[in-house]
Protein backbone atom coordinates (compact mmCIF):
# COMPACT_ATOMS: atom_id res chain seq x y z
CA UNK A 1 0.00 0.00 0.00
CA UNK A 2 0.85 3.46 -0.91
CA UNK A 3 0.19 6.82 0.84
CA UNK A 4 0.90 9.95 0.12
CA UNK A 5 2.30 12.70 2.62
CA UNK A 6 1.46 16.67 2.66
CA UNK A 7 5.30 17.65 1.81
CA UNK A 8 4.84 14.80 -1.56
CA UNK A 9 6.93 11.80 0.21
CA UNK A 10 5.49 8.37 -0.69
CA UNK A 11 4.88 5.97 2.18
CA UNK A 12 4.88 2.24 1.58
CA UNK A 13 3.65 -0.33 4.06
CA UNK A 14 3.39 -3.98 3.51
CA UNK A 15 0.16 -4.05 5.84
CA UNK A 16 -2.29 -1.65 7.73
CA UNK A 17 -0.16 0.32 10.55
CA UNK A 18 -0.49 -1.43 14.15
CA UNK A 19 2.39 0.48 15.87
CA UNK A 20 2.44 4.01 15.28
CA UNK A 21 4.80 7.23 16.50
CA UNK A 22 3.18 10.57 17.24
CA UNK A 23 5.61 13.23 17.45
CA UNK A 24 3.38 16.20 16.59
CA UNK A 25 0.84 17.03 19.84
CA UNK A 26 -2.75 17.97 18.17
CA UNK A 27 -2.32 14.95 15.98
CA UNK A 28 -1.66 12.69 18.50
CA UNK A 29 -4.76 14.21 19.93
CA UNK A 30 -6.54 13.44 16.65
CA UNK A 31 -5.28 9.98 16.76
CA UNK A 32 -7.07 9.64 19.61
CA UNK A 33 -10.78 11.06 18.36
CA UNK A 34 -9.91 8.99 15.08
CA UNK A 35 -10.33 6.14 18.19
CA UNK A 36 -7.05 4.29 17.36
CA UNK A 37 -5.55 4.85 20.88
CA UNK A 38 -4.87 1.03 20.57
CA UNK A 39 -2.40 1.36 18.23
CA UNK A 40 -0.26 4.26 19.50
CA UNK A 41 2.86 2.88 21.20
CA UNK A 42 5.13 6.59 21.08
CA UNK A 43 4.44 10.67 21.94
CA UNK A 44 6.17 13.07 22.87
CA UNK A 45 6.34 14.95 26.50
CA UNK A 46 4.26 17.54 24.79
CA UNK A 47 1.24 15.56 24.01
CA UNK A 48 -1.17 16.26 26.99
CA UNK A 49 -4.34 15.68 25.59
CA UNK A 50 -6.26 13.51 26.56
CA UNK A 51 -4.43 14.10 30.23
CA UNK A 52 -3.33 10.94 31.30
CA UNK A 53 -2.22 9.73 28.04
CA UNK A 54 1.79 10.37 29.07
CA UNK A 55 0.84 7.81 31.66
CA UNK A 56 -0.30 5.26 29.49
CA UNK A 57 1.88 5.37 26.53
CA UNK A 58 6.01 6.03 26.14
CA UNK A 59 7.28 9.16 25.66
CA UNK A 60 10.17 9.62 23.33
CA UNK A 61 11.47 13.10 23.73
CA UNK A 62 9.77 16.61 22.65
CA UNK A 63 8.26 17.62 19.26
CA UNK A 64 12.15 19.06 18.27
CA UNK A 65 14.42 16.52 20.30
CA UNK A 66 13.85 13.29 20.22
CA UNK A 67 15.26 9.82 22.29
CA UNK A 68 15.94 8.13 18.48
CA UNK A 69 17.13 4.85 20.42
CA UNK A 70 13.52 4.78 22.39
CA UNK A 71 11.46 5.71 19.28
CA UNK A 72 14.10 2.22 17.36
CA UNK A 73 12.82 -0.11 20.69
CA UNK A 74 9.26 0.35 20.22
CA UNK A 75 9.35 -0.90 17.05
CA UNK A 76 7.06 1.33 14.94
CA UNK A 77 5.82 0.68 11.62
CA UNK A 78 4.69 4.15 10.85
CA UNK A 79 5.69 7.94 12.54
CA UNK A 80 3.61 11.20 12.11
CA UNK A 81 5.48 14.39 11.93
CA UNK A 82 4.77 17.95 11.29
CA UNK A 83 7.21 19.96 9.31
CA UNK A 84 7.02 22.90 11.19
CA UNK A 85 7.51 20.62 14.34
CA UNK A 86 9.55 18.64 13.95
CA UNK A 87 13.21 19.34 12.47
CA UNK A 88 14.16 18.05 8.60
CA UNK A 89 17.02 16.28 10.07
CA UNK A 90 14.69 14.71 12.77
CA UNK A 91 13.05 13.32 9.79
CA UNK A 92 15.50 11.82 8.12
CA UNK A 93 16.77 10.16 10.97
CA UNK A 94 13.38 8.46 11.67
CA UNK A 95 13.24 7.25 8.25
CA UNK A 96 16.08 5.04 9.22
CA UNK A 97 13.68 3.61 11.71
CA UNK A 98 10.16 3.63 10.15
CA UNK A 99 7.88 4.93 7.15
CA UNK A 100 7.78 8.85 8.17
CA UNK A 101 4.36 10.71 6.98
CA UNK A 102 4.39 14.45 7.63
CA UNK A 103 2.00 17.04 7.36
CA UNK A 104 2.03 20.67 6.66
CA UNK A 105 -0.24 22.85 7.50
CA UNK A 106 -1.39 26.57 6.47
CA UNK A 107 -5.26 26.72 6.64
CA UNK A 108 -8.08 24.84 7.17
CA UNK A 109 -8.56 22.74 4.04
CA UNK A 110 -4.85 21.46 4.60
CA UNK A 111 -5.98 20.36 8.37
CA UNK A 112 -8.71 18.49 5.97
CA UNK A 113 -5.96 16.81 3.30
CA UNK A 114 -4.08 15.99 6.79
CA UNK A 115 -7.07 14.37 8.70
CA UNK A 116 -7.81 12.57 5.19
CA UNK A 117 -4.55 11.78 4.46
CA UNK A 118 -3.98 10.05 8.13
CA UNK A 119 -7.61 8.34 7.84
CA UNK A 120 -6.37 6.19 4.88
CA UNK A 121 -3.29 5.47 6.26
CA UNK A 122 -4.54 3.86 9.80
CA UNK A 123 -7.71 2.76 8.40
CA UNK A 124 -10.25 5.19 10.26
CA UNK A 125 -11.57 7.12 6.64
CA UNK A 126 -15.17 6.85 8.16
CA UNK A 127 -14.11 8.49 11.57
CA UNK A 128 -11.87 11.04 9.51
CA UNK A 129 -14.76 11.95 7.07
CA UNK A 130 -17.26 12.53 10.23
CA UNK A 131 -14.49 14.87 11.62
CA UNK A 132 -14.42 16.83 8.85
CA UNK A 133 -18.26 17.31 8.00
CA UNK A 134 -18.77 18.35 11.92
CA UNK A 135 -16.09 20.86 11.83
CA UNK A 136 -17.09 22.03 8.36
CA UNK A 137 -20.68 22.49 10.03
CA UNK A 138 -19.22 24.41 13.11
CA UNK A 139 -17.16 26.95 10.67
CA UNK A 140 -19.91 27.44 8.78
CA UNK A 141 -22.06 28.16 11.37
CA UNK A 142 -18.98 30.51 12.77
CA UNK A 143 -18.71 32.41 9.31
CA UNK A 144 -22.53 33.31 9.73
CA UNK A 145 -21.71 34.78 13.33
CA UNK A 146 -18.92 36.68 12.15
CA UNK A 147 -20.86 38.04 9.13
CA UNK A 148 -20.73 41.73 9.70
CA UNK A 149 -18.77 42.15 12.76
CA UNK A 150 -16.00 44.87 12.47
CA UNK A 151 -12.24 44.28 11.31
CA UNK A 152 -9.50 44.55 13.94
CA UNK A 153 -5.74 44.86 13.76
CA UNK A 154 -4.19 42.34 16.64
CA UNK A 155 -0.77 41.39 17.42
CA UNK A 156 -0.73 37.41 18.28
CA UNK A 157 2.33 36.70 20.74
CA UNK A 158 3.73 33.28 21.42
CA UNK A 159 6.76 33.85 23.29
CA UNK A 160 8.28 36.40 26.07
CA UNK A 161 11.66 36.60 26.24
CA UNK A 162 12.51 37.17 22.80
CA UNK A 163 8.81 38.79 21.94
CA UNK A 164 7.96 36.80 19.39
CA UNK A 165 4.94 37.13 17.14
CA UNK A 166 2.66 34.62 14.25
CA UNK A 167 3.59 36.38 11.09
CA UNK A 168 1.22 36.35 7.99
CA UNK A 169 2.54 31.96 6.52
CA UNK A 170 1.05 30.38 9.30
CA UNK A 171 -2.09 28.74 10.11
CA UNK A 172 -2.33 30.64 13.33
CA UNK A 173 -3.20 33.36 10.73
CA UNK A 174 -5.40 32.00 8.99
CA UNK A 175 -7.38 31.28 11.96
CA UNK A 176 -7.12 35.42 12.82
CA UNK A 177 -8.50 36.09 9.18
CA UNK A 178 -11.34 34.04 10.12
CA UNK A 179 -11.84 36.03 13.08
CA UNK A 180 -11.98 39.25 11.14
CA UNK A 181 -8.45 40.02 12.93
CA UNK A 182 -5.63 41.74 10.77
CA UNK A 183 -2.41 40.68 11.54
CA UNK A 184 -0.13 44.00 11.76
CA UNK A 185 2.85 41.53 10.86
CA UNK A 186 3.95 41.84 7.48
CA UNK A 187 7.18 40.22 8.11
CA UNK A 188 8.19 37.99 5.28
CA UNK A 189 11.77 36.38 6.08
CA UNK A 190 10.33 34.68 9.53
CA UNK A 191 7.06 32.92 10.27
CA UNK A 192 7.94 34.28 13.88
CA UNK A 193 9.70 37.03 13.76
CA UNK A 194 10.78 38.76 16.76
CA UNK A 195 9.24 42.43 17.75
CA UNK A 196 9.57 45.16 20.21
CA UNK A 197 7.22 46.31 22.57
CA UNK A 198 6.53 49.84 20.51
CA UNK A 199 5.69 47.41 17.50
CA UNK A 200 2.69 46.25 19.20
CA UNK A 201 1.16 49.39 19.39
CA UNK A 202 0.35 49.50 15.93
CA UNK A 203 -2.41 46.63 17.11
CA UNK A 204 -6.37 47.58 18.21
CA UNK A 205 -5.61 44.60 20.61
CA UNK A 206 -2.99 42.24 21.75
CA UNK A 207 -3.83 38.90 22.24
CA UNK A 208 -0.98 36.77 24.29
CA UNK A 209 -1.21 33.00 23.51
CA UNK A 210 -1.27 30.59 26.32
CA UNK A 211 1.25 28.42 24.24
CA UNK A 212 4.21 27.76 23.50
CA UNK A 213 5.32 30.08 26.10
CA UNK A 214 2.45 30.34 29.21
CA UNK A 215 1.29 33.28 29.22
CA UNK A 216 -1.22 34.45 32.22
CA UNK A 217 -3.40 37.17 32.95
CA UNK A 218 -0.52 38.73 34.99
CA UNK A 219 1.21 39.51 32.24
CA UNK A 220 -1.67 40.44 30.18
CA UNK A 221 -2.42 43.40 33.03
CA UNK A 222 1.13 44.43 32.97
CA UNK A 223 1.49 44.42 29.00
CA UNK A 224 -1.79 46.97 29.17
CA UNK A 225 -0.67 49.32 31.72
CA UNK A 226 2.98 49.49 29.33
CA UNK A 227 1.21 50.25 26.28
CA UNK A 228 -2.32 51.15 27.41
CA UNK A 229 -3.54 49.06 24.94
CA UNK A 230 -6.18 46.06 25.15
CA UNK A 231 -4.41 43.00 25.89
CA UNK A 232 -6.15 39.45 26.65
CA UNK A 233 -5.34 36.03 27.22
CA UNK A 234 -6.31 33.54 24.11
CA UNK A 235 -5.87 29.36 24.22
CA UNK A 236 -3.09 28.98 22.53
CA UNK A 237 -4.53 25.44 21.05
CA UNK A 238 -7.78 26.53 19.62
CA UNK A 239 -5.71 29.22 17.68
CA UNK A 240 -2.78 26.70 16.45
CA UNK A 241 -3.90 22.81 16.94
CA UNK A 242 -5.20 22.20 13.28
CA UNK A 243 -6.49 17.87 14.34
CA UNK A 244 -9.71 17.41 16.31
CA UNK A 245 -9.19 19.99 18.50
CA UNK A 246 -10.86 22.43 15.29
CA UNK A 247 -14.33 20.84 16.80
CA UNK A 248 -14.64 22.90 19.69
CA UNK A 249 -12.27 25.81 18.50
CA UNK A 250 -15.32 27.67 17.05
CA UNK A 251 -17.17 27.56 19.50
CA UNK A 252 -14.14 29.05 21.67
CA UNK A 253 -13.77 32.08 19.01
CA UNK A 254 -17.69 32.97 19.59
CA UNK A 255 -16.80 33.28 23.42
CA UNK A 256 -13.87 35.77 22.49
CA UNK A 257 -15.93 38.06 20.46
CA UNK A 258 -19.38 37.60 22.93
CA UNK A 259 -16.56 39.24 25.64
CA UNK A 260 -17.18 42.88 27.08
CA UNK A 261 -14.21 45.45 25.55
Amino acid sequence: MQFKDQIGNTITLNKPSERIVSLVPSQTELLIDLVIKKNLVGITKFCVHPKELRKEIKVVGGTKSLHYDRVKALNPDLIICNKEENTKEMVVELQKIAPVWVSDIFSIEDSFEMIRGLGEICSCKKQATELISKIISEKESFKSFMDGKPIKKVAYVIWKKPLMIAGRDTFINHLLELNNFENICEEKSSRYPEVDEDFLKQADEILLSTEPFPFKEKHAIKMSERLSKKVRIVDGEYFSWYGSRLLGAFEYFKGLHKQKN
